[in-house]
């Protein structure tokens, strides 16, 4: 009787820990040290809050921000990063690329003009609201970000240009 006892508990402590009590510790701290930085330092979560970014990024849906998209390669025109709200902040907005450092953008009648030539955004509805901005000239180390959903008003949006430093990676979908 106390053979089978034994039996038992070797199967129940091999199946939650394993043969080695030492090494599954280990494995097990080792994985919480991986997914620790693999959050901090590689993905974040971020939720997508508002109707800025509709329809293809509804509101409430959690996205995953791909922290080291821009360690070898800059950012590229219909991207869409996460941007700090302030260079100091962890706030995140979602937002996508349409302007490039250098560029000169603006906005007629709802069209993004870049180099005074109209941009072919295949994210955007066709129905949009006539937003018209100036244009602006992009410094170095500027990008212009806007959100897809041009039906709303445009003093209902968050755009504008946004220094590389703010850019906090690229959204993976």
């Amino acid at each position: 009787m106390r053979m089978q006892e034994s039996k038992q508990t070797s199967w129940l402590q091999r199946l939650l820990v394993g043969g080695n009590i030492k090494f599954t510790l280990a494995r097990i701290i080792c994985l919480v040290v991986f997914a620790f930085l693999l959050i901090k330092y590689v993905m974040i979560p971020v939720r997508c809050e508002g109707l800025s970014m509709e329809p293809n990024y509804p509101d409430h849906s959690i996205h995953l921000v791909y922290k080291l998209a821009y360690w070898n390669s800059k950012p590229q025109r219909g991207d869409v990063v996460a941007i700090a709200v302030r260079e100091t902040q962890k706030l995140l907005l979602m937002k996508r690329i349409i302007g490039l450092p250098g560029e000169k953008i603006s906005i007629q009648s709802g069209v993004v003009y870049v180099d005074g030539e109209p941009l072919d955004e295949p994210w955007v509805q066709k129905n949009r609201f006539p937003w018209n901005r100036k244009e602006v000239e992009l410094r170095a180390d500027e990008y212009l970000v806007i959100g897809d959903n041009r039906s709303m008003p445009m003093h209902q949006h968050e755009l504008g240009e946004v220094n590389i430093k703010r850019i906090q990676g690229k959204i993976i979908k």
